[in-house]
């Protein structure tokens, strides 16, 4: 296979700095006798025209052999034939050719063998597109068809579909995130294989899944990869299922109108669409290994949107105060994000419940959001009223609060002093 080292390929889609110190790392192992080839993401990328956001390398020199021919490396995972080779100040993961066996986790291999042919190493990987290896000179080896399952827009495996995911469970969801993602069909076959090997994904972390479905809620076809995840059966399959009896088609369509960067209220969405009440969706999100903090912003839309039908039902949803209340409880940034949610519900063509036009213009024209946005302090307080601390100064800074955010208070210390000694005088007596 030709692989000349005095010529370099042109990479379009990749930073030109991260391009030539990849290249010169391919060069040294080239003029050391050993092969080298970029491979996997950062070849599929550059081919499709998108993104390249890191390179790995794929050699015929044994780690140990890697190590010693760069002054500065990282034994990433010397045992799997992977070293981590610093550049420039650049990390690029180097790993030697070799073949894995022994899937008994169904997660990773027990048994990798190092070999000298690239083939035999790019036989090991997923799928086609992800089985490809570039030259220095920009020569391809794509045995298993890589190139034409793009242009097909076919996801497809490389071999045996069913022994690969019998191999690692989690390539099951990678397969639909990449179809959603990307936009692409699953081959036949390799659909047959999801729907036949559904139980192994009980095998992987919900850590593993939960990050490829994020990637997929983040992804410009979201609803495609979720309808993908009903039809395949694989959300009933997982160690902590989804309880999945339905969905609100309008509310499925809503997360395609909302930013990719806010997965709060695509998760949001979701979790509303399928039925799930924030008492079921927040202990969900907790098995799932969502992060406290995405956690809490999914829960507080889904409870936001309860007390918002709450408000309803009472025949209270035009009542402003009603409305500032609510903001208050949750807080401005939560307010901000349910209406993102009504505005994509809108747009999807789902049966208004709010009138967002209006609730918008009542949220921007609230000044404060939150107690420590007061004038006043609740030490402040206490001296102007000559009074001791109790459970009624809370009381009296939240009633501050609510009328400086309806505008009948301005939000000045003296203004507010008066309100307080206006209140206390009123309460007492």
């Amino acid at each position: 296979m030709g692989n000349n080292h005095e010529h370099t390929v042109a990479w379009r889609h990749a930073h030109p700095d991260m391009a030539r110190r990849s290249g010169e790392v391919i060069r040294t192992l080239l003029r050391h006798g050993h092969e080298a080839y970029w491979v996997g993401g950062c070849v599929r990328d550059e081919y499709m025209g998108r993104p390249v956001h890191d390179m790995d390398i794929a050699t015929s020199a044994r780690p140990e052999i890697t190590a010693a021919l760069f002054p500065k490396v990282i034994p990433t995972g010397m045992q799997h034939g992977t070293v981590t080779v610093m550049h420039e100040g650049e990390a690029f993961e180097v790993t030697t050719y070799r073949t894995e066996t022994g899937y008994d986790d169904h997660r990773r291999p027990s048994e990798v063998t190092f070999v000298t042919d690239i083939e035999e190493d790019l036989q090991r990987r997923d799928f086609t597109m992800n089985a490809m290896a570039r030259g220095l000179d920009g020569a391809w080896v794509d045995p298993y068809g890589g190139r034409r399952d793009i242009e097909a827009r076919r996801i497809r495996c490389v071999g045996d579909p069913r022994l690969r995911f019998q191999e690692d469970g989690l390539r099951m969801v990678r397969c639909i995130r990449f179809a959603s993602v990307l936009g692409f069909a699953i081959a036949p076959g390799t659909w047959r294989a999801i729907k036949s090997e559904q139980k192994t994904l009980r095998w992987i972390a919900m850590e593993r899944i939960r990050i490829e479905m994020d990637k997929v809620m983040a992804g410009p076809h979201p609803r495609r990869g979720l309808v993908l995840f009903v039809r395949s059966g694989l959300y009933d399959h997982m160690k902590v299922p989804f309880p999945y009896t339905g969905h609100e088609e309008a509310w499925m369509r809503a997360i395609d109108h909302v930013d990719s960067w806010r997965l709060d209220v695509r998760w949001a969405l979701l979790l509303l669409g399928c039925g799930l009440a924030s008492a079921a969706a927040d202990p969900l999100l907790r098995a799932w290994t969502f992060s406290n903090k995405d956690r809490e912003a999914i829960s507080a839309i889904l409870r936001f949107q309860e007390f918002w039908l709450r408000l309803k039902d009472e025949g209270r949803s035009q009542d402003r105060l009603a409305w500032i209340r609510l903001v208050l409880d949750f807080g401005g940034g939560v307010a901000a994000s349910w209406l993102t949610m009504q505005h994509a519900l809108t747009a999807a063509g789902a049966e208004e419940t709010a009138d967002t036009a209006k609730l918008d213009d009542w949220l921007q024209q609230m000044v404060v959001y939150s107690l420590k946005e007061l004038n006043v302090t609740g030490n402040e307080l206490l001296s102007a009223l000559e009074k001791r601390g109790g459970p009624w100064l809370g009381e009296l800074l939240n009633q501050l609060l609510m009328q400086v955010a309806a505008g009948i208070v301005p939000n000045d210390k003296s203004a507010l002093i008066d309100e307080a000694r206006r209140v206390v005088i009123h309460e007492e007596g």
